[in-house]
């Protein structure tokens, strides 16, 4: 009798805080402003990109510093999240308009090699992807992800220092704006 009423406690518990954050989560909706306020490490803005290398979905060992002079924006992404898929045609899109005045993208997947070339295969994805599991959780943070989001992006100038980053999805119009202006 006592495991039934701690359990009908536990639930009515869990139906209340889930039932707060429903109107909280709804309250911001309907104010236009985002439910959760993601802290961003913007202490590394204006400091020198880390370095790193690791292996292409093509088997081919990839060096930060084979782009240095050029702007690149270093996305963190998963084939599992949607907000992620979501800015991929934009990426795409921004890779090909730019590539030819100093501008390159790098997509470095948080998830399996298999499912990561599958999936670039299947979009045609044109720039460089790198899938990577700890070792890309690790490279975010010291981009500045502090709180492990995906999609996470950061955007390096020409003289290799972190112009920008971002958490979350980010639209093709202020990609193109922060492009714009390190190119």
């Amino acid at each position: 009798m006592k495991n039934y009423i701690l359990f009908g406690l536990a639930l009515i518990v869990s139906a209340s805080a889930g039932f707060a954050l429903q109107r909280t989560i709804i309250s911001a909706e309907q104010q236009n402003l985002p439910a959760v306020m993601p802290e961003q490490n913007t202490s590394v803005v204006g400091t020198l990109r880390p370095e790193f290398s690791m292996k292409d979905i093509e088997n081919k060992i990839r060096n930060i510093n084979e782009w240095d002079g050029k702007v690149v924006l270093v996305n963190f992404w998963a084939t599992w999240c949607p907000p992620c898929k979501k800015e991929i045609p934009d990426f795409m899109e921004l890779q090909q308009e730019y590539k030819d005045k100093g501008f390159q993208v790098i997509g470095i997947a948080i998830d399996d090699e298999d499912s990561v070339k599958d999936y670039a295969d299947t979009m045609g994805m044109n720039y460089t992807i790198i899938a990577s599991e700890l070792e890309a959780i690790e490279l975010s943070r010291r981009f500045g992800n502090r709180v492990n989001a995906l999609p996470f992006s950061a955007f390096i100038g020409r003289d290799g220092k972190i112009a920008s980053i971002n958490t979350g999805e980010i639209s093709k119009k202020n990609a193109e704006k922060i492009i714009k202006k390190l190119l």
